[in-house]
């Protein structure tokens, strides 16, 4: 027959981490095969994921404000007027420009990255920058309406006519080059530039609108600032599928925000250079007209130079004519500069054009840099954006404190021009012999002067806007132009492999411990010890045979043969005389206690001793069935026939030597509807007293004990009782049915014979039976040591295949 385990389980009492890797390495092969197919898939994922490959590039900005010289002190003033404008506040204004849709677009746009070209492989495809693909696609009409509202892909495929293209709504058609394809998004053109380089393959190629492409790729652009607030270092990084594609993105957006920041510059200096040139051209005018003036004047008059007696008078004079024009000048610049404000709402002003008030010089670029300010957010933010209009309080702010300015600022002018002009008045009464002549010469000279200065001043101030729009700062430096990495940042190879590893190995010992933590199989000796307390006869292992044979070396006989011994040694003096009672009983059917008493039987009768197998369960027989002569049952008598008419001589029960096997048999005989009666009518004493007197040993095999009351009926005559429980089999609560027994002692010298158990198990199993007679070669831990050293074989050969990344 053949004799099975099941799994193997934690034990009831205390296990050693010994017996506990014994019991996990009994499933090696398991565990082995689960971790070499985990790191299978895990080279598998790592060749076919998508890559996704990691791009940066550095760059510093450069702030005017942080220049020093004549911008150095707007700091304090704006933060004066509630404005922040630290280091921080700057660069963070700026990774958000960086970061702006409007940059983003014009990087899409100038590349077509909306358009993605992927080449399709055997598993997987792989995308390919436009200007390596073998096909590239053209939109004949790039403005039509429906570009911005959906996403379409188209098939190529070369052919050996040209190109077969193909998308979700029409089958394959041909194309030739110059064709026009009607599609969803309008009509499309296809540029074949695969010709030369034998491309044979299929093409995916995805048109996205615009819009969704900015948000895709704001998504993936990381601009951060340096953690220091006083640098202006930019990291600016995308995680792309190519590293060419990322370094293509961020040197693209460096170059677009240059650009951005050049036209601001470019704006500002355009704007300054028409408010001169307008001057000049008035101011030119006036001199014109005052130039004329005097050589009209001098023609009509006659008139020579000053004369040398009057030379002392009209230099003093002249000293208060210069200073006189000179706050002139200056009242009229502010008057310029007041009216210029008030041309525009929010326009610029014209700085540096001369005012010899530094604060109000200082407000005026204060202002100007507000309103640039302000222009660049609008690019990205609306005109009610909380910071716009914080932006304009403070430009209104501003703009009233320069207007408060300029009006104290007239207002001394005015007040030294008063005084500078009564004492001209003083000084015309002692000039009261000059001519009237002139007198009104001087006049025109002295406004020739002044118009002749501010006209100087103002071709002075052009060249220097035309100087300083020539030699202007760069708005950024590249400390490190965009450079990717070629090993993909995700997945990552070393945590594929590492999450592999883990889940080859928790996995399976995950499902075992889980199996063991609900399993409530009896497994081992020692659980069987502890939870009975009754003496351990012995093991018989798991195996195939039916009833051993004469000089047999199997794990199964050399098993036999230690319990033989132990039950020799349980049995001491008897106290009947005659031959040895032996019962063989279980907890519950399907223990293999037949099994035990057939073997037991064959056992004991090989080393010499006359030996009788009585089958005493009489309701569930198997004795005849393991003997291979259940053909017997209809024609030879039993123990139940006995036990109805004891006159049955009990010798006639007997089947001698059945199948040439080395010992008796009676077997139960018919199953009676009243078995528990029968055995208590006390006739199952003349078959124990025939099995004394003419048997060394009588071998029984009784009914289970949890099941029904007919072992303990005639457990009187027993010598010793052999209980046996199944590994694997019995339910530990069951035990407490032995262990009652036993406690009780309703079942005489009772020893527990643990049954069915497998030799390579845990626990300490595995010590192999027949020593010298072909035991058990090969053990666990060797075997197991030669498969992971295959599977490290396996595994590295995998590593080293060229086409894995």
């Amino acid at each position: 027959m053949e004799n099975s385990a099941g799994p193997k389980s934690v034990g009831a009492g205390p296990v050693s981490l010994k017996q506990q890797l014994d019991l996990y390495l009994h499933f090696w092969k398991f565990i082995s095969a689960f971790l070499f197919l985990s790191l299978v898939l895990s080279l598998l994922y790592l060749r076919y994921a998508p890559k996704t490959y990691f791009a940066q590039g550095i760059v510093i900005l450069q702030d005017e404000k942080q220049a020093g010289g004549e911008m150095a002190g707007l700091a304090e003033l704006a933060n004066l007027a509630g404005r922040t404008s630290s280091s921080a506040a700057y660069v963070n204004d700026q990774t958000q420009i960086l970061r702006s849709r409007r940059l983003l677009r014009k990087v899409v746009e100038s590349h077509e990255l909306n358009i993605g070209y992927y080449v399709q492989g055997k598993i997987r495809e792989s995308e390919v920058l436009r200007d390596l693909s073998p096909v590239r696609l053209v939109l004949i009409e790039p403005r039509h309406p429906r570009l911005d509202s959906s996403v379409h892909d188209l098939w190529v495929k070369r052919s050996t006519e040209g190109l077969e293209v193909w998308d979700e709504y029409g089958p394959k058609r041909p194309y030739r080059q110059g064709e026009r394809l009607s599609s969803p998004i309008g009509p499309l053109g296809l540029l074949d530039r695969g010709g030369a380089n034998g491309w044979t393959g299929v093409i995916r190629i995805q048109y996205r609108p615009v819009d969704l492409e900015v948000s895709l790729l704001q998504n993936i652009v990381s601009v951060e600032s340096n953690s220091k607030e006083q640098s202006f270092a930019i990291r600016l990084s995308v995680e792309s599928s190519s590293p060419e594609k990322g370094v293509r993105i961020i040197n693209s957006l460096i170059e677009h925000y240059d650009m951005d920041r050049s036209k601001d510059k470019e704006t500002v200096f355009r704007n300054t250079s028409s408010f001169i040139d307008s001057r000049l051209e008035l101011i030119g005018r006036e001199l014109r007209s005052v130039d004329s003036r005097i050589a009209s004047f001098k023609q009509q008059n006659s008139l020579a130079d000053i004369k040398a007696q009057r030379e002392m008078t009209m230099r003093d004079a002249s000293d208060l004519e210069k200073k006189l024009a000179d706050y002139r000048t200056q009242l009229y610049l502010a008057d310029l500069l007041r009216n210029s404000s008030g041309a525009d709402q929010r326009g610029l002003l014209p700085s540096n054009i001369g005012l010899e008030d530094a604060s109000v010089e200082r407000a005026v670029k204060v202002y100007n840099d507000l309103v640039l300010e302000r222009a660049d957010l609008l690019r990205s933010a609306t005109d009610q954006s909380p910071t716009v209009l914080r932006l304009d309080e403070n430009i209104d702010m501003l703009k009233g404190s320069l207007h408060a300015s300029l009006e104290n600022y007239g207002v001394g002018l005015r007040e030294k021009v008063r005084v500078l002009e009564a004492q001209q008045n003083g000084l015309s009464e002692t000039l009261g012999n000059i001519p009237e002549q002139e007198k009104g010469y001087q006049e025109i000279f002295r406004q020739q002067n002044v118009v002749e200065s501010m006209y100087l001043f103002l071709m002075e101030k052009k060249e220097q806007n035309a100087i300083n729009a020539s030699a202007a700062p760069a708005n950024l430096k590249v400390v490190d132009f965009a450079y990717g990495y070629g090993v993909p940042v995700s997945p990552k190879r070393a945590y594929v492999l590492l999450a592999g590893l883990l889940l080859g190995l928790g996995v399976p010992v995950g499902l075992l411990y889980v199996r063991f933590m609900l399993d409530n199989k009896l497994r081992n000796k020692k659980e069987l010890e502890q939870l009975v307390g009754a003496p351990i006869l012995g093991e018989v292992p798991k195996g195939k045979e039916g009833i051993v044979k004469d000089h047999s070396r199997t794990p199964l006989a050399e098993s036999l043969r230690i319990l033989r011994t132990n039950i020799a040694f349980m049995l001491g003096p008897r106290k009947y005389p005659g031959g040895a009672v032996l019962y063989v009983t279980s907890t519950v059917a399907g223990e293999g206690k037949s099994f035990i008493s057939t073997n037991l039987a064959s056992i004991i009768a090989q080393s010499g001793k006359k030996v009788l197998l009585v089958g005493a369960d009489i309701r569930s027989p198997k004795v005849l069935e393991y003997l291979g002569i259940e053909h017997l049952k209809h024609i030879q008598p039993g123990i139940t026939q006995y036990l109805v008419d004891p006159r049955i001589s009990v010798s006639s029960l007997v089947i001698e030597r059945p199948k040439g096997f080395p010992f008796d048999v009676i077997y139960s005989g018919y199953i009676a509807p009243n078995p528990a009666e029968l055995l208590m009518n006390g006739n199952f004493r003349g078959i124990v007293d025939y099995g004394r007197e003419n048997y060394d040993y009588l071998v029984v095999d009784t009914a289970p004990v949890s099941l029904v009351a007919d072992t303990v009926l005639i457990s009187e005559f027993a010598d010793l009782t052999v209980f046996v429980s199944r590994a694997g089999f019995l339910d530990r609560r069951l035990t407490e049915v032995a262990r009652d027994l036993y406690e009780k002692g309703k079942l005489k010298n009772m020893g527990m014979l643990l049954n069915d158990v497998e030799l390579k198990s845990g626990y300490g199993y595995g010590y192999g039976y027949g020593y010298g007679y072909g035991a058990q070669e090969g053990k666990v831990g060797g075997k197991m040591a030669r498969s992971f050293r295959v599977l490290a074989v396996a595994v590295q050969k995998l590593f080293k295949r060229r086409n894995l990344p």
